[in-house]
């Protein structure tokens, strides 16, 4: 029994596009995206592995990164099965609510991402304009507790889309724009008044990017004033540079997600590539990047990846040799 739509027995399996135009070199192009893949899941892994093991690394920073592991794997993972089979060849096919599950997770993650870097960029201000009281403003379970909220904030909000879907009849063409499912991607495809959806949707999106954007720039214009103020310029770089890691998170993941966006809104008749292209960087850009961004501007991360991967004999020679 479908668990979803029951509509129409015809409204059940929609097919993917691969790459139009480009089928023939299919099994050519999924070597790049196994390649991005495998970086995103190996570099997560690395690093959820590093702060949990490392008693050092028990610290809000780093709980905060680890959740950001966390929702990068969440949002790409559900589409690589879907994407693997369609360069394969394998197949095109996906059942209605295998799609709806793998929407759901995708716009999820998504809108969890982006309160987890709201809340890291707290974890900045509190430990730069309020050094003194960060053990007891953030502790365990404050953190535990502003993880879920950012879950519960993104899926209970989704939810009313999902559970629109299930009543729309889809009796025009079946093939979705993508490699996966988008909620904007499947409502054009539905023969009834999609309004709803797409008000609510814009107005989710404009209210959970606006309030966390808001959040980010005024934490970071009390951590600029706070670091203006300090007297040495060398503690005001090092100051600044425990901010690096987070402005790229920021952008990377937002960058991406407005260009898709605005490309879905407003270009709905441009080339298919584009909108490809657009949402295969929206997906596995923040995955693969974040896990870089950090291992190579955190030293306590650099330093915990090297003894993971170089042997410790080779450390010990080092350490004889000097």
């Amino acid at each position: 029994m479908a668990l979803f739509n029951t509509s129409s027995d015809l409204s059940t399996t929609f097919y993917f596009i691969g790459v139009p135009g480009y089928e023939a070199l299919h099994h050519w192009i999924s070597i790049p995206f196994c390649i991005l893949y495998v970086v995103g899941i190996v570099g997560n892994c690395t690093i959820l592995h590093i702060v949990r093991t490392d008693p050092s690394l028990h610290e809000p920073m780093y709980y905060f990164l680890a959740m950001l592991s966390l929702t990068d794997m969440g949002m790409s993972l559900p589409t690589l099965v879907s994407l693997l089979r369609v360069l394969w060849s394998i197949s095109r096919e996906i059942e209605f609510n295998t799609c709806v599950i793998q929407m759901f997770f995708i716009h999820t993650f998504s809108l969890t991402e982006s309160g987890v870097l709201l809340a890291m960029a707290f974890d900045r201000y509190v430990a730069i304009c309020l050094p003194l009281r960060y053990p007891t403003i953030l502790t365990p379970q404050r953190i535990t507790k502003i993880g879920i909220a950012a879950f519960l904030r993104s899926s209970l909000s989704i939810i009313p889309l999902m559970i629109r879907l299930a009543y729309f009849p889809f009796c025009r063409s079946h093939v979705l724009s993508h490699s996966y499912c988008l909620h904007q991607d499947m409502i054009r495809l539905a023969c009834a008044d999609i309004k709803f959806n797409v008000i609510y949707g814009l107005v989710l999106i404009t209210v959970v990017w606006g309030f966390d954007s808001l959040g980010i720039l005024v934490s970071y214009i009390f951590i600029l004033r706070s670091v203006l103020s300090i007297a040495s310029q060398k503690e005001r770089l090092k100051a600044l540079n425990t901010c690096a890691s987070h402005i790229c998170a920021v952008l990377i993941l937002y960058v991406p997600m407005i260009g898709l966006s605005l490309v879905s809104r407003f270009a709905k008749h441009a080339f298919p590539l584009v909108h490809i292209f657009m949402a295969h960087i929206y997906l596995l850009v923040p995955p693969v990047l974040n896990p870089v961004i950090y291992s190579v501007k955190t030293k306590q991360i650099r330093t915990r990846i090297i003894r993971l991967f170089v042997p410790s004999r080779i450390h010990s020679t080092q350490g004889r040799s000097c």
